[in-house]
């Protein structure tokens, strides 16, 4: 089921209410073509693009439906926080993919600020208290999967199509589906196997809100970002914690 035919909430709904017959965990994975991994044990959440005037504050909503050649299959769920200043200072979270009938906050496992007015990107962790901070030549990159990835307009294994516009939270989505086909002989199953990719996104926030993943060798991720408010986030959210050591990583060849 593609996000494009379902809103957000009625296929998050339909993946929970499965979850009460698995009963074997195995690792959330996000795998990307052409280079196949398996299950994987992190799954990136949304890209926040560090641009000024626009602030907001929300939740990233991340469903993991996993299956495996043995037939074994799982949920997993986790929910982050997402921010961004006015002045375009950004905050976004990992935390940790719990069983979904665990009913509990997922456990901090880093947290990454970034400020472009002075290229610092600080990233927490939680189980050290140690906050790594580094100055960037250049904006951070976005992680794999968490916006469209560009292919060839000639390559007869990709196609592209526009979905149109959705509304989700009050805000208007543009749509893009991306399907790309591995061959037989390079899928690791013996069949041709086509991997969809879907994102939705928001022009005022300028950022992905919806992502759908859906690879046929091992499942479906959902990435959504909800519960968003507009209003301008408190400061302490992108500041180093108290108790925190700071360790500058910053080669000494990057301009200050």
């Amino acid at each position: 089921m593609l996000a494009a035919e379902v809103q957000f909430p009625m296929l998050r709904s339909s993946l929970l209410a499965t979850a009460a017959l698995l009963t074997t965990a195995v690792s959330a994975q996000q795998p990307m073509p052409p280079d196949y991994r398996g299950p994987q044990t992190l799954i990136p959440g949304i890209y926040v693009t560090p641009i000024p005037n626009v602030p907001f504050s929300a939740n990233v909503e991340i469903v993991s439906h996993v299956k495996l050649d043995n037939g074994t299959e799982t949920i997993r769920t986790t929910t982050a926080k997402v921010a961004r200043l006015s002045s375009g200072k950004i905050r976004n979270e990992q935390r940790q993919m719990l069983p979904a009938t665990v009913k509990v906050e997922p456990a901090l496992l880093s947290a990454h600020i970034y400020d472009p007015q002075t290229r610092k990107s600080t990233f927490l962790n939680p189980a050290t208290h140690i906050a790594r901070e580094i100055i960037l030549s250049q904006p951070p990159r976005p992680a794999p999967n968490s916006v469209p990835q560009s292919a060839p307009s000639n390559n007869p294994n990709y196609r592209e199509e526009n979905l149109g516009t959705q509304e989700m939270d009050g805000l208007q989505l543009t749509g893009i589906r991306k399907v790309r086909t591995i061959p037989a002989q390079l899928s690791t199953t013996g069949k041709e196997v086509a991997i969809t990719d879907e994102y939705w996104y928001s022009p005022v926030l300028q950022i992905y809100m919806l992502i759908s993943h859906k690879d046929p060798r091992s499942g479906e991720q959902i990435v959504a970002v909800r519960n968003v408010d507009r209003h301008e986030p408190l400061q302490d959210l992108f500041e180093v914690p108290t108790g925190y050591k700071e360790v500058d990583e910053t080669p000494v060849a990057v301009a200050r």
